[in-house]
């Protein structure tokens, strides 16, 4: 990371946030909302534009350098040092690896903006020339690759870039803004130790929290909403089909748990089809079978990981007490002895589903609406993905929560994909790029925006 170049542009920048301030005020608007200024959108994309090269330097210098849930101590430090050249009081090791920097700005409410700080352990095969090489130690001792697959190099760069903006442009709103970098998200665990580490005591209490994730089936350019349900329940189960093992010539002298276990599989895929029901979305997958060591040996144990999605709590415990019975039925008919009946494990990486206030997301996208270029700002469907963030609505606080998308993909290839009925690559994938610019540029105006509309001006 050159961090010449990024304090190089201090001129620049206190030109453009002069402009902004003087530029920053508001008429009325329908429904009561304060409408942008005539030149305040004008305003902002120019201070974006000076302040691109020295983000995208950032971004690349991230994208580089990724590092594991858990182990994001120079990630946090990059994040923590950035907010402390704009004023934020910072405190690190914040459930872990979090950073948190509060920029208080007079009466008025007080909006947290969350991003994610972690990595993923994926090889990157994206070709590109600040592609990751970075290998590290995972938390089971094992060495492998690290990749920024799930854009969290955009979130933090357009976190960094949105708060150079509010910072620079104090004298044209009043409250507080507190700003988040949140570890181990991929582990579905930083939310839940920072909120343990005080988050809503230690450091003033939010009214709103704000985040946005990169959307590879969105083009770049635009900003995706949805009101309710965005993520979903996820939760890890692990199931262990015990048996007794012997000889493959001799099958009538064991209880094969290999048997026993595809005929788990089969009946687990009647959860969703005949047990929730039809309009609730849920998912039963059975990611991997492990068993047996030799071809004419059977078994005593074959284990089974399932990946459970679910929108309402009520099917999450609905497809959870499926699973027990229907793994316990079996084992009994098969005449698995007691002792011998399978185990499940419900994993502690679970996330609860992300829904975004209803009021607070239309209230958001009104305000985008009038930021962003016709047919830029568009509702999206929910997915089955998960999202720590959640965690931030789900306190006793009833805090207010809304999760933005972030289009990141070149439209003409997506477009191009799209007519050829092809898949582009997912968040997650080796092949994952998202498209720089103009994605992080829309981010931070988009992020801008929706804390300008949450702050009240001076």
């Amino acid at each position: 990371m050159a961090g010449t170049s990024r304090s190089g542009a201090g001129c620049s920048r206190a030109a453009a946030a002069a402009v902004l301030v003087a530029s920053h005020s508001f008429v009325a608007a329908p429904e009561g909302r304060p409408a942008v200024a005539p030149d305040l959108r004008g305003t902002v994309q120019s201070f974006v534009d000076q302040e691109y090269p020295s983000l995208r330097e950032l971004y690349t210098h991230l994208h580089a350098h990724p590092e594991l849930s858990f182990g994001e101590e120079q990630t946090a430090a990059t994040v923590a040092a950035e907010l402390r050249k704009l004023d934020f009081k910072v405190t690190t090791q914040v459930g872990g690896h979090g950073v948190v920097g509060v920029l208080s700005n007079g009466e008025g409410p007080t909006v947290l903006v969350r991003t994610d700080l972690d990595a993923l352990p994926v090889k990157e095969e994206t070709g590109l020339p600040y592609a990751s090489t970075v290998r590290a130690t995972d938390d089971q001792g094992r060495e492998v690759d690290v990749m920024h697959a799930c854009g969290h190099d955009v979130h933090m760069t357009v976190f960094v870039g949105t708060a150079r903006l509010l910072s620079r442009s104090r004298a044209s709103w009043q409250g507080t803004l507190v700003m988040i970098g949140q570890p181990a998200e991929e582990r579905g665990a930083g939310a839940r130790a920072m909120l343990a580490d005080g988050l809503f005591t230690r450091f003033p209490k939010p009214d709103y929290a704000l985040a946005l994730h990169v959307k590879p089936d969105l083009p770049a350019g635009s900003v995706g909403t949805i009101e309710g349900y965005a993520l979903a329940n996820v939760d890890s189960v692990d199931i262990t089909v015990r048996g007794v093992g012997g000889h493959g010539a001799w099958p009538h002298k064991t209880k094969d748990p290999i048997v026993l276990a595809a005929e788990t599989i089969l009946a687990l895929q009647t959860i969703v089809s005949r047990e929730i029901a039809p309009g609730e979305p849920a998912v039963v997958t059975v990611g991997s079978i492990q068993g047996g060591t030799k071809h004419n040996i059977i078994p005593d144990e074959v284990k089974l990981q399932l990946t459970l999605r679910s929108y309402t709590d009520d099917v999450r415990r609905q497809t959870i007490a499926a699973i027990e019975r229907i793994t316990r039925g079996l084992a009994l008919s098969a005449g698995i002895p007691e002792d011998r009946l399978p185990t499940v494990t419900i994993q502690d990486e679970a996330t609860p589903a992300t829904f975004n206030d209803l009021a607070l997301t239309r209230r958001l996208a009104g305000a985008l609406q009038s930021w962003k270029d016709e047919g830029t700002v568009v509702p999206v469907k929910p997915v089955m993905g998960g999202e720590d963030f959640s965690e931030f609505g789900r306190t006793p606080d009833e805090v207010p929560i809304c999760l933005l998308w972030l289009g990141a993909t070149d439209p003409a290839v997506l477009e191009a994909a799209l007519s050829a009925g092809k898949a582009l690559p997912s968040l997650h994938s080796s092949q994952f790029a998202p498209l720089p610019e103009p994605t992080i540029k829309t981010g931070i105006v988009a992020m801008t925006a929706a804390v300008l509309e949450l702050l009240p001006p001076r």
